[in-house]
């Protein structure tokens, strides 16, 4: 950690664009920040393409007392990442939200969890706390202790009740979906301002089966934690898994054998193709063209049947862990699985040919649901939906990790932003993913899928590029134990997007525009 608290701004902006971002090593640079420099550094960040990715808070951290806000940055193109220390006196900090859009939902997330209270706020309601709350309940206090809540049921009606947005105007009416949905989705609910059936406001609120898994971690030495990773979210075990192992690998200096860089990278890459087969499904199921969704939906069935015989599990569970890979795959099935994958392509293009070669399919998709351009920096939006709006951006490239560096890895782009391009970014993901599988197989060598690791205190920092995008893991080991685990899945960004992609379009193209970007209630609601 570096100590820049007597640094002027100015010139702790040029150390941080052009000396940490630049550095050829990929790690990642702590700089303590006076209250001073801070309030002058933020609003220069944003012109020199830096992004805000993650906000997060640490109680007594490192020996200090009181609480420590986390300001995560990165800058396009540029494979390090720099994180400001902030240290409060007291319980409250000024918001940066004005500079760094994407920090609202952060600092209302820090605001329940800590109590915190960010003075010059424009949006104070809570976030993951929900009416039914005590009021001065903040869980990811060190004081806090797990244990039965009493729903505090004045506080659903009165004063602290949830406000939406009020839109008035002659012809204006209002459609609430949720959160109760039908199917065996989470809980989500949508606030829509229409005129006939044409959307001009939609407010988003989530989080109604909150988990706690944050909290759950803490304690727990770094093996038992595993399972809380695996369970952020369900069709994303792989991702979160490894990028929680790979912070951990990080705090122990520890290495991954190759043959286990390998494997994993395959149950990346596997669980990238049955996630985008799911999403180009339903994408047909929400248009009424069941017909166009049945190979896909038999295709992915036939990939979460090869993940059971190689891990013994649909999706992928059990397996990684700190290290490298509880046991070994059999070779004779990934020498099946690269057999089947051939015949995979050719049904995978032919089953796309049949859809997209469909006029009144395309009319559904096209131009459907756009995000522009310019709000996937502010937004921090990643992954397809960033990557279908033209922006080129794919953590496999920008921060290398595992095998991947070994890989001449393409970034498959659009320019429109609408469904149709997501759909058409996402079938050509789906084929690269298999060329890479291929590949890793084709590469495979005998040997140890473990090399145990020696524990350490310390934190490190690790994000992967899931099927919906950026995941962000960071882990704190005190004493043998997680002191905080702080996770932020690409779907805690992306949702704030869906408010800008349905504006304009009619209400019944909101579940094609949601399903297109296939953003995970569980895991934004940890």
């Amino acid at each position: 950690m570096d100590n820049e608290k007597k640094i002027p701004a100015n010139l702790l902006l040029n150390k941080i664009c052009q000396d940490y971002f630049t550095r050829a090593e990929p790690n990642e640079f702590y700089l303590p920040v006076s209250e001073e420099a801070f309030a002058e550094l933020i609003p220069q960040l944003p012109k020199f393409e830096t992004l805000l990715i993650s906000l997060f808070c640490v109680e007594n951290f490192a020996g200090s007392t009181g609480f420590t806000l986390f300001y995560v940055l990165e800058k396009r193109r540029a494979q390090n990442f720099v994180i400001l220390l902030r240290r409060l006196n007291g319980n409250e900090a000024s918001s940066i939200a004005e500079y760094f859009p994407s920090a609202g939902w952060f600092e209302r997330e820090i605001r329940d969890g800590f109590g915190i209270e960010f003075t010059n706020s424009v949006d104070k309601r809570r976030l993951f706390l929900h009416e039914g709350y005590p009021h001065d309940f903040h869980p990811l206090l060190k004081s806090f202790k797990n244990r039965d809540i009493t729903e505090n049921r004045k506080s659903m009606s009165g004063a602290g009740k949830y406000l939406f947005k009020e839109v008035k105007g002659s012809g204006v009416y209002q459609i609430l979906v949720g959160p109760v949905h039908a199917g065996i989705i989470e809980p989500g609910h949508f606030h829509f301002s229409v005129i006939g059936e044409t959307i001009f406001n939609l407010e988003v609120r989530l989080f109604y089966k909150h988990r706690g898994l944050e909290k759950l971690a803490e304690g727990k030495t770094p093996a038992e934690a595993i399972i809380v990773a695996e369970t952020i979210s369900g069709d994303e075990s792989a991702a979160n898994t490894v990028a929680y192992c790979l912070a951990v690998e990080k705090i122990a200096q520890g290495s991954v054998p190759e043959r286990a860089g390998y494997l994993r990278t395959i149950l990346l890459e596997m669980e990238r193709i049955y996630s985008h087969l799911g999403d180009l499904a339903g994408m047909n199921v929400d248009i009424a063209f069941p017909v166009g969704a049945s190979d896909f939906f038999v295709l992915r069935e036939e990939i979460l049947r090869f993940n059971e015989t190689l891990t013994g599990s649909r999706f992928l569970k059990g397996l990684i862990c700190p290290g490298g890979l509880k046991r070994d795959i059999d070779s004779r099935d990934l020498f099946k699985l690269y057999s089947y994958l051939d015949s995979f392509l050719r049904r995978l293009r032919r089953a796309a040919d049949y859809v997209l070669h469909n006029e009144s399919v395309i009319d559904r998709l096209d131009t459907t649901g756009v995000i522009k351009k310019e709000l996937v920096q502010p937004l921090n939006i990643t992954g397809p939906a960033a990557r279908a709006s033209g922006v080129g951006i794919d953590n496999r490239i920008d921060h290398p990790y595992g095998i991947y560096p070994f890989f001449e890895l393409a970034i498959r782009t659009q320019e429109k932003g609408d469904v149709h391009s997501r759909f058409d970014v996402k079938l050509s993901e789906i084929q690269d993913s298999v060329e890479i599988i291929q590949k890793s197989v084709s590469a495979l060598k005998s040997g140890s899928v473990l090399d145990p690791i020696s524990l350490k205190d310390g934190y490190g920092l690790a994000v992967v590029e899931s099927a919906r995008g950026q995941n962000l893991h960071w882990v704190y080991i005190k004493n043998g134990l997680i002191e905080r685990y702080k996770v932020r899945t690409a779907s805690f960004c992306n949702w704030q997007s869906i408010e800008h992609a349905v504006i304009g379009n009619i209400v019944p193209d909101f579940p094609l525009i949601n399903k297109s970007l296939n953003l995970s209630y569980a895991g934004t609601d940890l």
